[in-house]
């Protein structure tokens, strides 16, 4: 990730006012169930959770969303439902088993005068169960009694072989040894991308803060990566704030790694943290770049602009990235007339390693970062109509897609997706896509070059007539991943 020094002029320019209007709303679209039925996945799973809920619920997959070529993304849900109380002891979680879901994104142009440019139709294809080949720790259930009494019981999944232990949302799922033990089941998804290959997947999480590889077909377990020991918290308990109250050093509970990208050459990962270590000042977060052949890592600085912490990060080119913060409020979350949702740009050229940085309350320098939004979702949205009520509280995916045309111009896609929670009241599962052109990215985009996917000087070849870069690729893209069972 070594680059040369910025000129003051190049420097100058990847900040500057772009030339256009910015990023337009061009479509919006939900996904509510699949071929299964309302509300239930494709991972085949029958039998109920601790709640009481399905193991096959479908929900919560907006935590993060990735592109995997053509007009496939994968999707991905976090730790499972945790709203119905049940057992306090654990925060309510279960022993959902953790996945990803594979979707196709149908992007169809609307007729001149429509209130957006086009229509945006999810539709869920699979749905791949997470599982290591080695044995994984597991929470006894011993000394946490549920709120009506009973035994809680053994977080063992059913589903449980040999040589396939999942991984689940429980919090209890952990053994010895600090937060970044590798063999522990629990495991709270925020993030996902696709390697160059398009043969597997990293996800980041929260309870470790964990950054691991899996097969993209069976869901196996490739690799966890070793991070910064200075994320890890050395006193666990499956309560959060039990957690948060026995560390001093470390990642706070429930807001671990939510963001992750991978760099378009595939070479380096790039996690952050959403809210400040234990041990930093409040409002300074930290990156955390992964060389994925050597497992090499830096950690950088990112000062909070607005909201109380970061949902995710996506990648421009191999030193820039998109940066989404936001607050607590709107639908689904606290009640109040802020709901900020903001996107920012940064460049991470020339920032200074902070990983020997210790606190207490210690601050650092921090990246590049735009002086103002480079995407207000918020006003996006109000802007088309949507309620500031509705703006949906956790928008927490980001991710480039397929290029299109519109009013004759070539722009990027570039989708947005909420978690729900796997609660109907927070409306369901939505994506936004909005078109931003070259010039809003300073012309410095540069598309990750997953298998499968044309290279750039084959995109104009493939603009359709109805305006869809990419729709003859339908025919090439990667397989869909198989159902796991």
């Amino acid at each position: 990730m070594k680059r040369a020094a910025l000129t003051a002029a190049i420097a100058a320019s990847l900040f500057a006012t772009p030339a256009v209007a910015g990023p337009i709303l061009l479509a919006s679209g939900s996904l509510t169930g699949s071929s299964a039925g309302a509300n239930v996945d494709l991972s085949g799973l029958t039998g109920l959770l601790e709640n009481g809920q399905a193991g096959n619920l479908l929900g919560g997959l907006g935590s993060g969303i990735a592109y995997a070529g053509g007009n496939t993304f994968l999707a991905l849900p976090d730790r499972g439902p945790n709203a119905i109380a049940y057992n306090a002891g654990i925060d309510n979680t279960t022993s959902y088993i953790t996945r990803f879901q594979s979707l196709t994104m149908g992007l169809t142009l609307n007729a001149p005068g429509s209130a957006l440019a086009y229509s945006l139709t999810p539709t869920l294809s699979a749905t791949t169960l997470l599982y290591s080949p080695t044995a994984l720790n597991y929470g006894s259930g011993v000394g946490l009694t549920n709120d009506n009494g009973t035994s809680l019981g053994s977080g063992v999944p059913g589903i449980n072989t040999a040589s396939a232990y999942y991984f689940t949302g429980r919090s209890d799922g952990y053994g010895a040894g600090n937060s970044g033990n590798p063999a522990n089941a629990r495991f709270d998804p925020e993030a996902i991308r696709v390697s160059n290959d398009g043969k597997s997947v990293f996800i980041s999480d929260e309870y470790g803060p964990y950054i691991r590889q899996f097969d993209r077909t069976t869901g196996e377990l490739i690799k966890t990566f070793t991070l910064p020991a200075n994320l890890d918290v050395t006193t666990l308990s499956p309560s959060g704030s039990t957690e948060i109250s026995g560390n001093s050093v470390g990642r706070v509970a429930n807001k671990g790694m939510e963001g992750l990208a991978i760099t378009p050459d595939g070479k380096t990962l790039v996690g952050i943290m959403q809210a400040a270590l234990e041990q930093d000042k409040k409002g300074y977060l930290r990156l955390v770049t992964v060389d994925i052949a050597t497992g090499t890592t830096h950690e950088y600085g990112y000062r909070l602009t607005t909201g109380s912490g970061v949902s995710e990060i996506v990648a421009i080119n191999d030193h820039q990235f998109l940066v989404d913060e936001r607050d607590g409020e709107g639908l689904g979350g606290d009640a109040g007339s802020n709901v900020s949702k903001k996107v920012f740009l940064i460049d991470i050229a020339g920032a200074t390693d902070i990983t020997s940085v210790a606190g207490p309350a210690a601050t650092f320098p921090t990246v590049t970062k735009s002086a103002t939004p480079f995407l207000d979702i918020t006003a996006a949205l109000v802007a088309a109509g949507v309620p500031l009520s509705q703006v949906p509280s956790k928008i927490e995916g980001l991710s480039f897609g397929q290029d299109v045309m519109y009013n004759g111009t070539l722009l990027h896609t570039l989708y947005v997706s909420t978690d729900n929670d796997f609660l109907a009241s927070s409306g369901p599962n939505q994506f936004y896509v909005f078109g931003v052109s070259d010039a809003d990215l300073n012309n410095a985009y540069v598309p990750q070059a997953i298998a499968g996917v044309p290279e750039p000087s084959t995109w104009a070849m493939l603009i359709m007539g109805f305006g869809l870069v990419g729709a003859a690729m339908r025919r090439k893209r990667a397989p869909e991943v198989a159902i796991a069972s």
